[in-house]
């Protein structure tokens, strides 16, 4: 076995900070794009009006499909689409696509909630305001709407920043990778995963804590 200093070289700690890099780039991207387009399809969820009824129907089976797929179905089903579209994308193209397809469902379905919870008489007084239905969420849906959406989009972040390991089924040099090549080398299995466990936290905890202080300052704020 190598020594375990061997494992501090200068392109092990190269290695994995590019794993360390990769494995942020995918969730952050990946994820905030999909709520971007979750937050929208959930807006578009909120309206009545019969011209965009099919794609609100096309919505709700899109998050019904990609909520209840796995996220490694989701993966292989994206990677042999590209492949029979002879579409030149790198792997970690794919699984940004794949994760962007992910995320919208699910966080479509977190801002739909988020929105739902706002009583109906809410929405009632604001059209008798003579408010416009984006007039009502900006003005009196979305403020109310924020506390409930929030802790379960970090929570899903979280989560998925931990998902994105299985990127490496397709060859993704992310984190997980990495600490398989630097396993492979022959370096100590509990020093390449423990520092790789020490890198996921590094990840996830200020996530985390970044979510509850901006949930404490909502709750602060709802409260005055």
């Amino acid at each position: 076995m190598t020594p375990a200093g061997h494992f501090f070289s200068y392109y092990d700690i190269l290695l994995l900070g590019r794993g360390f890099l990769t494995t942020l780039a995918l969730a952050l991207i990946g994820c905030l794009a999909g709520c971007a387009a979750g937050f929208a399809a959930a807006i578009l969820r909120t309206t009545h009006s019969r011209t965009p009824a099919p794609v609100r129907a096309a919505l709700i089976a899109y998050c019904m499909l990609f909520r209840r797929v796995p996220f490694l179905v989701t993966l292989m089903l994206v990677f042999f689409a590209i492949q029979s579209m002879n579409a030149n994308l790198s792997t970690f193209a794919v699984a940004l696509i794949s994760i962007f397809l992910i995320s919208t469902a699910y966080l479509s379905e977190i801002a739909r909630g988020g929105l739902e919870s706002v009583h109906e008489n809410q929405w009632q007084a604001a059209r008798a305001l003579n408010f416009s239905h984006w007039q009502t969420l900006r003005w009196v849906v979305l403020p109310q709407a924020w506390r409930v959406i929030l802790p379960p989009t970090f929570g899903f972040f979280v989560m998925f920043i931990k998902d994105t390991a299985l990127a490496s089924q397709l060859g993704v040099m992310e984190l997980t990778s990495a600490g398989k090549v630097l396993g492979n080398k022959g370096l100590s299995a509990a020093l390449v995963y423990g520092t790789i466990l020490l890198l996921y936290f590094l990840m996830s905890y200020p996530l985390s804590r970044f979510g509850k202080r901006v949930e404490g300052k909502l709750a602060a704020a709802r409260n005055h």
